[in-house]
């Protein structure tokens, strides 16, 4: 019988994107006040990949990831995930009159581990994990000799710069958790 153990350390991940850099500001600040102190932010990359977003959030959205000081339980994915929805709905309601969008901004908790990177969603599909009050586990990336996609893994996901990002969050990983 295997015994349970706890589990690899974990950073918090964030990924936040928008057509407005003020909403990007108003995220890296409530992620720090919330979540804690950002150990690392990438720089903001164009998200031209797909047109998915489009109808809601408008075009030239810009996605930047935001990682978290200290460990993360990945238990609380479900807890983060809810919690950011209610802070889109927040700057929405703020900012109504501000903008036209319906979703002027998107939220995407996850977790990077020295072995994959997992975001939460709330849509299903058939790759995606029930973790609980309507909230999935993707694990979109894992790590081989660099980062590697999976068939299900967004086009955005599969860029260089992004795999570039993941790896300085991983070594940072490494060095904070002494592994």
């Amino acid at each position: 019988m295997a015994t349970p153990k706890p589990p690899a350390p974990t950073l918090q991940i964030v990924a936040v994107f928008s057509r407005y850099p003020e909403a990007l500001a108003w995220v890296r600040q409530r992620v720090q006040q919330q979540w804690g102190a950002i150990a690392l932010s990438s720089p903001t990359f164009d998200h031209s990949e797909t047109s998915y977003y489009a109808a809601e959030m408008g075009s030239e959205l810009r996605k930047q990831f935001l990682v978290v000081e200290g460990s993360y339980d990945p238990a609380d994915l479900a807890s983060s995930k809810l919690e950011s929805n209610a802070w889109e709905k927040e700057f929405r309601d703020q900012a109504n009159a501000n903008y036209p969008e319906i979703r002027p901004v998107n939220i995407d908790p996850g977790y990077l581990t020295l072995t994959k990177l997992v975001l939460a969603s709330a849509k299903d599909r058939a790759h995606r994990i029930y973790l609980r009050d309507g909230i999935y586990a993707e694990e979109c990336l894992y790590y081989l000799k660099g980062w590697q996609s999976r068939p299900w893994t967004y086009p955005d996901y599969q860029r260089a710069d992004f795999h570039a990002f993941f790896e300085s969050a991983r070594e940072y990983l490494k060095r904070s958790s002494g592994t």
